[in-house]
């Protein structure tokens, strides 16, 4: 979100101090996303790229736990609620729903691209641009943006799975994923592993950016568990981020005497059940997600 952040204050100040050169030639929403697009590539030139832990190659110890590479940039969570994007799509040409683009996955795929490709596939398939507006936006050939997107959706298509979250979600249907919700915090807040376990699939993982372990399946995060969250006194409230359930977790205070913001979980679905809780170990983006920072007994 940083970056996204970065890319658009830049943007702004171009878009300002070169609006007086602006002739009309064409329409002033292709002339800001010029702008935007090429800020953009220019930020991700000179930036690692973000990862979640599980997309990295890791280390694997005996007891499940795996271990990435330390040096490793990842992704955080981002509000993607308070941006109002809606159900429907940026325009009859894209592919992608908006909330399907800021979903975990498909932001973790898309860092394995080439800027271009990354950018020829957003402008396409998020927001919608023809291949001509494509390929001006980013100075380059039609022919060109149309072989970098074909390379950008293969790719893609390999590493991000089907369905989406926002199908998943609704075939799940909004009172099954309360449910879910409520019975996850139960789990964490009463130490009931066998209710926990009974909300994972079996290959489910768990992992906490920036700590660089994870834990793959039911026996290894069991372990994990037992011996680090079931020990200390949880509170929990229900949110979203990336267009995904996630459960703000705050763990009590006892020199304050309040439950204090720690750690955001963002939970990715298969069917009904969990199949990877990515554990966002900062409690001061609480804020971002319409959550506070303190709860009192």
């Amino acid at each position: 979100m940083e970056d996204a952040e970065d890319a658009l204050q830049e943007a702004l100040l171009k878009a300002w101090t070169g609006l007086p050169k602006f002739e009309g030639r064409g329409s002033i929403r292709s002339w800001l996303y010029t702008i935007a697009s090429r800020t953009a590539l220019d930020l991700a030139s000179r930036r690692p790229k973000r990862v979640l832990p599980l997309d990295s190659i890791p280390t694997e110890g005996p007891d499940g736990r795996r271990v990435s590479p330390s040096e490793a940039t990842w992704l955080g969570p981002f509000p993607a609620e308070q941006l109002g994007l809606g159900d429907g799509l940026a325009s009859p040409e894209a592919r992608y729903e908006l909330r399907e683009s800021v979903e975990l996955a498909f932001i973790a795929a898309i860092q394995h691209l080439a800027p271009r490709q990354r950018a020829v596939l957003l402008l396409r398939d998020v927001m919608g641009f023809s291949a001509q507006e494509a390929a001006e936006a980013l100075g380059m050939t039609v022919v060109a943006a149309n072989s970098a997107l074909e390379r950008a959706r293969a790719a893609v298509a390999q590493r991000c799975p089907e369905p989406s979250q926002q199908s998943t979600l609704r075939s799940v249907g909004d009172s099954r994923v309360r449910e879910l919700v409520t019975r996850y915090s139960d789990a964490l807040e009463r130490a009931d592993m066998e209710g926990m376990l009974a909300l994972l699939v079996e290959d489910a993982s768990w992992a906490m950016p920036p700590e660089p372990q994870w834990y793959f399946g039911r026996e290894a995060i069991a372990g994990f568990l037992a011996d680090g969250p079931f020990q200390v006194q949880w509170r929990h409230l229900e949110t979203r981020a990336n267009g995904q359930i996630a459960v703000g977790c705050f763990l009590w205070n006892q020199d304050r005497q309040v439950f204090s913001a720690a750690v955001l979980d963002v939970l990715t679905l298969r069917g009904a059940r969990i199949a990877a809780i990515t554990a966002f170990l900062d409690g001061t983006i609480f804020p971002r997600f319409g959550l506070p920072l303190e709860l009192s007994l």
